[in-house]
Parts: structure tokens; sequence; C-alpha cells
């Protein structure tokens, strides 16, 4: 074989010519493909409804987003058939095609909103609180006027030492001392002090609240055919005391309340006759308190706000002696 029929046989040098012919018909083609991408038209009513029919065909039903891509499928049930499903080990076998939805639960409230409701809600209850306290303290006033109005009916056995008062929160206390009032060892008011407490009902009667009346003695103990002990004592002054108060029936006797104390309840201690002296008395406490809705906000308080209700607890119970300097 010769040298010039050797290199025949090699094919020709460069792309071959059908390449040219061949990469203009590819450029065409995508030219084409391009066109109808750019002139297509999705009617997605028509979308859902061979999805439906596909989903009737395969027997799985499907919640499928026209707009998402499936995200994978479910492997509980293996088996198709082409009619109506057969049962599979759940009822209803659906696909998870979007996370949509989990990313607006999760994303409900940002940082900065909760804050700011956070802070919303504290200046609500902060103002709540406010009122609240606005209206004890004018409840509490209203108490502090009362005990006045009994203080100046009362001046002249203030002045003399026959007759205490004080407030604490809703409460005004009328300490009647021993001295002036009954004889030692006697239950039987003072012809003079029943004028006294006939001051003390006409007061009453125009203001509010329940009347306690309330027998005191000393630790004396006291055995008579009259009185077996102090239990006795201290109840029937108190109760002679609640008679004279009821007297011409102007207090409603379902306003008072009677008890005696013995002397369970000194005012200081029974160690020397001074002090004796001043735990024999009875008091009339008229108890103007709270109503039901008032009360339940005071325990939401102090549930709530600690603090403050500790603070209000000194102001529900400021407590003062009315002495004559400070009357007239």
């Amino acid at each position: 074989m010769s040298a010039d029929e050797h290199d025949c046989q090699c094919p020709p040098v460069g792309v071959p010519a059908y390449m040219a012919t061949f990469a203009d018909l590819m450029a065409l083609l995508m030219c084409f493909f391009v066109l109808l991408l750019s002139f297509a038209e999705m009617d997605v009513l028509k979308f859902k409804r061979l999805a439906g029919s596909m989903r009737t065909a395969f027997g799985v039903q499907r919640v499928v987003e026209a707009n998402e891509i499936p995200m994978g499928t479910s492997i509980i049930a293996q088996e198709f058939s082409p009619g109506r499903p057969e049962p599979t080990p759940i009822n209803d076998v659906k696909q998870r095609t979007s996370e949509e939805d989990q990313r607006n639960l999760q994303v409900q409230c940002t940082p900065d909103q909760l804050t700011d409701e956070v802070t919303l809600t504290q200046k609500q209850s902060s103002a709540q609180d406010k009122a609240l306290v606005d209206q004890l303290a004018e409840m509490i006033e209203e108490t502090r006027r009362d005990a006045v109005d009994l203080a100046n009916a009362l001046s002249t056995q203030i002045k003399k030492g026959e007759v205490e008062i004080e407030t604490r929160g809703r409460d005004i206390t009328v300490r009647i001392k021993e001295q002036g009032s009954f004889a030692s060892g006697s239950a039987q008011l003072r012809s003079g002090f029943k004028g006294v407490l006939h001051d003390v009902r006409d007061v009453l009667s125009e203001k509010s609240g329940d009347i306690l009346v309330q027998g005191h003695t000393d630790n004396i103990a006291i055995s008579t055919s009259r009185f077996r002990s102090n239990w006795e004592l201290s109840t029937a002054r108190a109760v002679s005391v609640a008679h004279e108060l009821l007297t011409e029936r102007v207090l409603n006797p379902q306003r008072l309340t009677v008890s005696g104390y013995s002397d369970t309840r000194p005012l200081v201690k029974n160690d020397n006759k001074n002090n004796r002296a001043l735990n024999r008395r009875v008091e009339i406490v008229v108890s103007q308190g709270l109503d039901t809705d008032l009360r339940t906000e005071l325990n939401n308080l102090k549930e709530g706000n600690p603090l403050l209700y500790q603070g209000l607890d000194v102001k529900l119970t400021p407590r003062f002696d009315i002495r004559p300097d400070e009357i007239f």
C-alpha cells in the first residue's frame, strides 16, 4: 500500500459539515419553545379539574395547591387502584404540599409586638390599680368624716376622758370607759351617761354600717350572785349599752350585734391598776366595710401586685385618736 492511499483513509480535518446544520436546527427549536412559553396561558380551573380527575383515577386523596409543587408522598398507603380506593390503614391519606401554614403559625407575634402588648397591659393594670386606690382613699376619708361627727357630739365626754374615738380603715370605734358609765362590778348604766348614748344613737342613725357592741373587762375574776364570771359581766354591760341605743326606735335593731369578751382582748397588759382600768370598757364599733365587688378587686390586687397591696394595708388601717385639742 502506497503512502497516498494510507492518507486518504484519515477523516477530514475540522468539524464535520453537518454540525453547522444541526446547530442551526437546535437554535431554531429553542427559539420555538421560548416563543411557545411566552405566549402560553394557564387556566387554573382546568388545572384543578385535571388534578381532581387524576386523584380519582389513582385512588389517593391529595391536597394540592395549584401554585406550589408537591414536596413528597405518603408511605402509609402503598396500594393504588385505578378505580375506587381500597381500605388502607388510615381513612384519609393526604399529601403534604406546603409549609406555608406552619410558617404562618410560627410567626404570629414578633418580639416587638409582644413587648407592646405587655406594656399596654401593664399600663391598663396600673390605671385600674390607681382607680382602686383612689376609691379606697375616698371611702376612708368618708369614714373619718363620720368619726369627726361623732367626736363633735361627744366633745364633753372626750374632754373628761370618759370616751375615746378612733378609726381603723372603714371601722369607727367609740370606746366607753368604765369611768362615768358603770359602777364597779355592775352592768347598770349610770343615769347621767344615758344621754351620751342617746347622742351616739342620733349620729349613728344618719351613718351607714353595722354596729357591734362589745363588752370587755380586766383579768380580776368576779363571782357574785348576779355574775358568775367576767364573761357574764362583759356581756351584760354590752347588752345594757345596746338597749339604750335602741330606745325610741331610732336605730334599726338588725344593725346591732352584741358580744362579750371578758378579759380576752385587753388594750394593754393587766399588770397595774391604771392598765386594768383602761381594759374595763364597752366599745361601739361601726363597721362600714367594703362591698363584694371591691373586696374581689382587692383580692385580685393582692395576687397581681402584692407590693402595692401591702402599701394599701398601711393606708387601709390609718389610726387616729381624736383628742380634745384636735376637735375644737
